[in-house]
């Protein structure tokens, strides 16, 4: 359980401690931005945030269940549901997965609750900044602060795709070298984790739409731009998981097509090497019957060079075939 405080204004910061109702009720109304971070708490002390702040039970439902990324405008505050994405990494490759986690902000114009199920990256980033007094953060009202943690979290979507990237560059590199039945799993886990990043993305994307367009009343003017700026970013994430995905259906496609040539290849050795056999079969089963009891039956049985003629005739066989398949390039 942590529920912490952070009171700023133009000049300082300052820790609270009390996470009780009347604490809570208290940092609201103190001078400057006062901004909750809530991490693993208790149905409990989401009661007194929701009392503190006039919070729907809803909106704290849709940050406890896995419901897609939203923006919801109130009187009273803001409402932004986003997903942070990370790799989760396994021995290999095509055992990675997109490990996803929501993070719900509440804003009014003076003050930010953060909620995660979990401590995440961005929230803690955007966190430490304001904690070291960092100007840019300070003289800034709590809409630009949760435009800062939105940017973290859309950040962590480029360091996803851009190692998705990556992993797709190592692939086709191998299709090309050594293609192994491993090469075919890394594709699909790849598909797998593009498909997942692309759920958390393209949602995102329509549901910050509205902070951008300035619709959400506790957004000022003045911030609206920073918010298009993360809409971009993310318009150009949707647009690289699009590219990623076509580069792998091409890459898997690559594969399946060399596995293809492969088998063909085989296939035509052995087919040259059945129509090479095939005459000698037809020799050897001939001679093989060993009619010699009569003046129609095998009068060569009987010839002392019959046997070598036999084996020299089946050797320039399949050497002229042999050297046919060659010139003609099936071998």
């Amino acid at each position: 359980m942590t529920i912490r405080t952070l009171v700023y204004d133009g000049d300082t910061v300052e820790t609270k401690t009390g996470t009780d109702a009347e604490s809570l009720r208290a940092a609201r109304v103190e001078a400057g931005t006062t901004w909750i971070r809530a991490s693993d708490v208790t149905e409990d002390e989401l009661a007194r945030l929701s009392a503190a702040f006039d919070l729907h039970a809803l909106e704290i439902e849709d940050v406890q269940s896995n419901v897609s990324p939203k923006v919801e405008l109130f009187p009273e505050h803001t409402f932004v549901l986003v997903k942070t994405a990370s790799l989760r990494g396994g021995e290999t490759t095509f055992e990675e997965e997109i490990r996803d986690q929501p993070v719900g902000l509440f804003f009014g114009h003076d003050w930010i609750v953060t909620i995660a199920i979990e401590e995440t990256g961005a929230v803690e980033t955007v966190w430490e900044r304001v904690r070291r007094e960092e100007p840019r953060l300070l003289h800034h009202d709590a809409d630009f602060t949760a435009y800062r943690v939105l940017d973290a979290v859309v950040d962590e979507y480029f360091a996803v795709l851009d190692e998705i990237g990556r992993d797709i560059e190592a692939v086709e590199d191998r299709i090309i070298d050594d293609p192994d039945t491993e090469t075919l799993e890394i594709l699909n886990s790849l598909r797998r984790e593009l498909l997942s990043i692309r759920r958390i993305v393209w949602p995102t994307r329509d549901a910050l739409s509205v902070l951008a367009r300035g619709d959400a009343e506790h957004v000022q003017e003045s911030t609206e731009k920073y918010y298009r700026d993360v809409y971009d970013h993310l318009v150009q994430h949707v647009d690289l998981v699009e590219t990623y995905r076509d580069l792998a259906s091409g890459a898997r496609d690559i594969y399946l097509n060399t596995l293809s040539q492969s088998t063909n290849e085989v296939m035509k050795r052995l087919t040259v090497v059945a129509t090479i056999i095939l005459p000698l079969t037809f020799v050897v089963g001939v001679y093989g019957m060993n009619f010699d009891g009569g003046p129609y039956n095998m009068p060569e049985l009987g010839w002392q060079f019959g046997y070598p003629a036999v084996l020299v005739g089946m050797a320039l066989t399949a050497s002229i075939m042999l050297w046919y398949f060659r010139s003609e390039d099936w071998l």
